[in-house]
């Protein structure tokens, strides 16, 4: 399964502290976090990924070259800001696999892929999300599940974890097209939903942490293992 990893943003809330480096490469443990991601899944069994990236993306391209540790490194380069939307769909036109894993370069959820996989396919899901339980509704996408973890409501105590298993189909036809510039969150998440898409979510205790805001980023080393 190849793994899509959305690593395009300009990381504006982080510059107070790291403005040298793209975000995803901001140093956690003195290593760029976006090794410690990508070393996380391909522990999990991943073996190529396409990196999506925009602001400073040489200092990436630059880093990881064609391969990391075993894995398959390609680039999704956006010429301008496209958001997480826009990013998803440059890359997936470079995706092999018919379901693909995505994820947000700036966020560490350790979710176990296999679980995750098995959930999707016993769901026949076009989109599976990796929640976690959260108060923050202001900061993080709530999301409400039905009894059989279909998506009912982008509300609740739920939040998504910017961990996905999509079905790469799915992403041909959309009213945007590659090179626009749209959000994953709040205009492809509404529309695949009134859409009547296969929408499910799981929710997942395990370690998460988002490094796009400063206090979280300083004490992302005590929570990544």
């Amino acid at each position: 399964m190849d793994a899509i990893v959305l690593a395009g943003g300009l990381g504006t809330r982080l510059r107070p502290l790291v403005s040298d480096v793209p975000k995803p490469m901001a140093p956690v443990k003195g290593r760029p976090f976006l090794e410690i991601l990508l070393e996380y899944w391909i522990g999990q069994g991943v073996r190529r990924f396409v990196l999506s990236v925009g602001y400073l993306a040489d200092r990436i391209t630059r880093h990881f070259g064609t391969h990391w540790c075993g894995a398959e490194i390609d680039y999704a380069v956006e010429q301008q800001a496209l958001g997480t939307g826009g990013g998803l769909l440059l890359a997936v036109a470079k995706a092999r696999t018919k379901d693909i894993l995505v994820m947000n370069g700036d966020t560490y959820f350790a979710v176990p892929l296999e679980e995750l996989k098995a959930f999707h396919e016993q769901r026949k899901a076009d989109w599976t999300l990796a929640l976690f339980r959260s108060s923050e509704s202001k900061r993080y996408q709530g999301i409400g599940l039905e009894a059989d973890g279909r998506v009912s409501v982008l509300a609740g105590d739920l939040a998504n974890g910017g961990i996905y298993m999509m079905n790469a189909s799915k992403l041909e036809g959309l009213p945007w097209k590659p090179g626009g510039r749209f959000s994953l969150e709040s205009d492809l998440m509404p529309y695949s939903l009134r859409s009547g898409w296969g929408v499910f979510g799981r929710e997942f205790d395990r370690p998460f942490v988002d490094i796009g805001v400063p206090d979280d980023y300083q004490s992302a080393g005590a929570i990544i293992q």
